[in-house]
């Protein structure tokens, strides 16, 4: 199955993030107006829960447009709908938006209306994914804690693009177009709180360069990668979890020790073109190696 979240390393993270989605839909709603004035406010297109009344829910309506969202909305949900266009026009209203879902619409990027996503002050979660952007649209709000950028047309990462991202923790470009001439030197340099960054199935031959320091889980699947430089790794001391499955690795192309990582718990090469075992760490947990050209003694 083909998939971008790979279930068994991603279980505590993704249990995190919705308990504290959860968590934060429970509070803070003491200021907000009574029910009957709640469903009066809610376009006739979307749902309005009382139990939730800061959530807009907008998903499978075939909506080409965005609709009157309500100022007391935070969590707006407009995924799997056919909209191409966003300006802020449409969102003039929407000023404590905190997570936005416009997964699997029809959105380009000459189609984002410039600075609209700059000058959201609040959001922490931004789902684009399934779209047909070209680039990351630029600029982003410093307070994105979750940027979700899968199977789109993404070839171009504008520079600097990321250096305001200081609170983002996952980075999500999962099957795009990206090439080595995507990804400047310095790309990553904004990210001082990354904790997960995923490229996989892109157009890769090498790896990025400049992780960012705090990178705990690196997903490179299905790329072309040939080869590692030497202690790639070095700068990122909790690096926990590597995916390099579906790639062209070869035993010349791995360092001697570049995965003698004491932090390192799982690392996964399978579909590669290895002869001989990797040195690895005494601290591994688990290794994934099946589909090279390993032979048993």
């Amino acid at each position: 199955m083909d998939t971008h979240i790979f279930r068994g390393t991603l279980i505590l993270f993704v249990a995190t993030i919705f308990f504290t989605a959860v968590e934060s839909q429970g509070y803070d709603y003491f200021d907000l107006e009574p029910a009957y004035l709640l469903s009066n406010n809610c376009p006739k297109e979307c749902s309005c829960p009382p139990s939730f009344p800061r959530a807009l829910y907008c998903e499978n309506k075939g909506l080409k447009e965005v609709p009157p969202i309500p100022s007391r909305i935070w969590y707006l949900y407009l995924q799997n709908n056919e909209i191409e266009m966003l300006n802020e026009k449409q969102f003039s209203n929407a000023t404590q938006l905190r997570w936005i879902n416009l997964n699997k619409n029809k959105i380009t990027s000459q189609s984002i209306e410039k600075n609209f996503f700059g000058a959201m002050k609040n959001v922490l979660y931004l789902f684009l994914e399934d779209n047909d952007l070209e680039e990351v649209p630029a600029p982003l709000p410093s307070s994105l804690e979750q940027l979700r950028l899968a199977k789109n047309k993404i070839s171009k990462i504008p520079e600097g693009v990321f250096s305001n991202l200081e609170n983002l923790t996952l980075l999500d470009l999962y099957q795009n177009k990206l090439t080595d001439g995507s990804f400047q030197a310095d790309a990553f340099s904004g990210l001082k709180n990354l904790m997960q960054l995923n490229v996989a199935k892109n157009e890769l031959k090498k790896m990025p360069a400049g992780l960012p320091s705090n990178t705990v889980q690196l997903y490179l699947d299905k790329n072309n990668i040939e080869s590692i430089p030497d202690d790639y790794f070095n700068n990122v001391p909790r690096i926990s979890f590597i995916r390099l499955n579906y790639n062209k690795l070869s035993d010349k192309g791995i360092p001697a020790n570049v995965f003698n990582v004491t932090s390192l718990l799982d690392l996964q090469l399978s579909h590669n073109e290895l002869a001989t075992l990797p040195t690895v760490n005494g601290h591994l947990e688990r290794l994934y190696l099946d589909h090279n050209k390993i032979k048993s003694k």
